[in-house]
């Protein structure tokens, strides 16, 4: 792998076995680029434009994106760590393969997407946004999510139990996720809401 820097990215729709350390690609334009076995150490992306991009075998550390500009986007055998992102918009993209671990993001917007072997670890999440997803082997551990939003997604073999949630938005569409007992009981009164259930006594 070959150090890379902004020349690359500018001159090539296709980036192949680059490594990038600390730089700032703030306002770039790399809507439809392929990016190939690289690594992303320290880059600064704020509304960087990686919509319809490709990522496939990329790993980014310490990323920093206030607006994480990647809707329609492949996702393939990436991993995401020790990031901070403020906005991450990844509507109507592919997920597969991917590992999100020691990060933060203020709002993950991934409606519409789908999403599979993906794992959250270690994250904190203000908001989550999967309505209308299709997530399939999806886990998290040890993860913070204020806001889960779920509406009229399809979920299979989802593992929520290494999650703490305050709020989720769409419990028709619970079916095929994994609970533990205590957070059952925590979402008792939620649950009795959405099923119009009054509880006395």
């Amino acid at each position: 792998m070959q150090d890379g820097s902004e020349l690359d990215l500018q001159s090539r729709e296709t980036v192949e076995a680059r490594r990038f350390t600390g730089l700032d690609a703030a306002g770039l334009d790399l809507s439809g680029s392929a990016f190939s076995e690289c690594a992303f150490d320290g880059l600064a992306a704020s509304e960087t434009n990686f919509r319809s991009a490709t990522f496939t075998e990329v790993t980014f550390t310490r990323l920093n994106a206030p607006i994480f500009l990647a809707a329609r986007t492949r996702f393939r055998s990436v991993s995401v760590e020790s990031s901070r992102i403020g906005s991450g918009e990844v509507y109507e993209s592919t997920l597969n393969s991917v590992r999100f671990a020691g990060s933060k993001f203020d709002f993950f917007n991934a409606s519409g997407s789908e999403l599979q072997d993906v794992l959250f670890e270690n994250c904190t999440i203000d908001e989550l946004d999967l309505s209308n997803a299709k997530l399939r082997r999806v886990s998290f551990v040890d993860t913070t999510i204020r806001t889960l939003r779920l509406r009229q997604a399809r979920l299979t073999d989802v593992d929520l139990r290494g999650a703490q949630f305050s709020q989720i938005d769409g419990f028709d569409s619970l079916s095929g996720v994994t609970l533990s007992s205590y957070q059952v009981a925590m979402l008792s009164d939620s649950f009795a809401a959405h099923l119009g259930i009054r509880i006395e006594g």
